[in-house]
């Protein structure tokens, strides 16, 4: 699944509109005008056919979830020798909207199990765990598209009805 996959479906999840996108952005520290929304947004059929313009790599996918943090929570006053801006981790794309969206929602272990049987899939504690882990841990486990689509699935039943 292409991070431009991975927005098109967190975006009718949450039921954000083009302009949300836009300010969302902005709050990552991506400047994305609202006339290139509709192209980041549309389905592809293989990666080589996306647009150079319209591509979303692994950083502007990592600003998009920080911004939706600070989206949904409100920015956070950086404690003395914190950075302004959290650094881009570079970490697999699935593992970091499990995280990100967890922290943006306020979810807890067990609403994120609640949101996935929604979507026909059970998921152990351990294997939530390994995957929200951090990378490098010798339990973190790569949640693969199965999970993330499932994720997304359920936080579109949940959000939207």
């Amino acid at each position: 699944m292409t991070n431009n996959d991975l927005l098109i479906r967190l975006r009718y999840a949450l039921d954000l509109r083009n302009s949300e996108m836009v300010e969302i952005f902005e709050l990552g520290g991506v400047y994305v005008q609202l006339e290139d929304i509709p192209a980041i947004l549309t389905k592809y059929e293989d990666e080589e056919a996306i647009p150079e313009e319209a591509a979303c790599s692994n950083n502007m996918l990592e600003s998009f979830l920080n911004g939706l943090i600070t989206y949904k929570r409100g920015k956070q006053e950086p404690k003395p020798g914190q950075p302004e801006v959290p650094a881009i981790t570079g970490e697999h794309a699935n593992n970091l909207l499990f995280k990100k969206v967890r922290i943006a929602l306020s979810l807890t272990s067990d609403d994120i199990m609640d949101i996935m049987e929604a979507a026909g899939v059970k998921i152990a504690k351990g294997e939530l765990s390994a995957i929200l882990r951090k990378e490098g841990h010798s339990n973190y486990r790569v949640c693969g598209d199965k999970f993330a689509r499932n994720l997304l699935k359920g936080l579109a039943i949940r959000y939207r009805g």
